[in-house]
């Protein structure tokens, strides 16, 4: 029989976004950014009351739909908790659909909004599992839970009926590696911008970017002036493209002046990792250009407090 969460009962979740890839790591490497979503949650008599102010407002679903309010749901069903009502608030800054990681985010604020409710009983493990579950991936959604960078990896049972298993690994980032990242004023469809990927790749590139993601971990941790050769991809992003021309020109200019340019996750912000600022008369051009350009840093996991801002 499961518990009840007493009603008037709230809790505040501060999670951040999160950059995938980094590169050659697909679906494999993550890094939180300091760009940040605010849920509040309070148990109530009875219903449900979405509201959403800042990204999105207006955009998505304000019922049992909201991706929120559906990891909310898993959270408490993991925990064998229930709750007669809930009013839930977000205030979003991570831009959607941009590449910086808001379905992850939206996900891992369900979660830790229900591990808040019920006590905090989740391991980060579990918090993992259960929010990448609604990714099929967990880089963005571990980045999102443990802050850092990660490096993550599924483990796919064969038979074909068991949930793929998700894992993350958390790791200090060099404290002189800066975050730019431009930001184009349109949306990417992740499932529309993974079509594009080939089902099969030759061993010269998968070798090209094993050694990569490879340099990128150390570069990373401890050697900012190999991030130009970490980020090195052949799997993805000349696949892309096409498909992100802005994207891809931004990429090349940066990287062709020595910036340690990528695609972040599956597009379409341009992201920067340096010990250096990035030319202000690149930023300007790319500002008028219609790109937003925004200097963050590496962020810290989600946070879950008792109670409203």
């Amino acid at each position: 029989m499961s518990t009840e969460v007493p009603v008037g009962t709230r809790v505040h979740v501060k999670v951040p976004g999160s950059s995938a890839n980094l590169g050659p790591g697909f679906d494999t490497l993550g890094l939180a950014l300091s760009v940040y979503d605010h849920v509040d949650v309070e148990v109530v008599g009875s219903g449900l009351e979405v509201e959403v102010t800042g990204e999105g407002a207006g955009e998505v679903p304000l019922d049992e739909r909201h991706l929120v309010v559906r990891a909310l749901r898993a959270g408490l069903a993991k925990a064998d908790v229930s709750v007669r009502g809930l009013k839930v608030h977000c205030h979003n800054s991570i831009p959607q659909s941009r590449g910086m990681g808001s379905s992850a985010s939206a996900a891992v604020a369900g979660i830790a909004a229900a591990n808040g409710l019920v006590g905090n009983v989740f391991t980060p493990a579990t918090m993992i599992q259960l929010a990448a579950s609604f990714e099929g991936h967990p880089d963005n959604a571990a980045a999102s839970i443990l802050g850092g960078a990660v490096v993550s990896w599924t483990n796919t049972p064969v038979d074909g009926r068991t949930a793929p298993q998700y894992y993350a690994s958390r790791m200090e980032v060099h404290p002189d590696i800066e975050v730019t990242a431009l930001i184009p004023n349109f949306h990417a469809s992740t499932q529309a911008v993974r079509s594009v990927l080939p089902t099969d790749v030759s061993h010269v590139d998968a070798r090209f970017n094993v050694s990569r993601t490879a340099v990128m971990t150390i570069a990373l941790r401890s050697d900012p002036s190999l991030l130009w050769e970490g980020t090195r991809d052949r799997l993805h992003q000349p696949y892309r493209a096409e498909a992100l021309p802005v994207t891809a020109e931004w990429v090349n200019r940066l990287r062709n002046q020595g910036y340690p340019a990528f695609l972040s996750g599956a597009g379409p912000t341009v992201l920067v990792l340096s010990t250096e600022d990035v030319d202000l008369k690149i930023l300007e051009e790319a500002a008028d250009q219609g790109l937003r350009v925004e200097r963050l840093r590496v962020a810290d996991g989600v946070e879950v407090t008792a109670g409203q801002r």
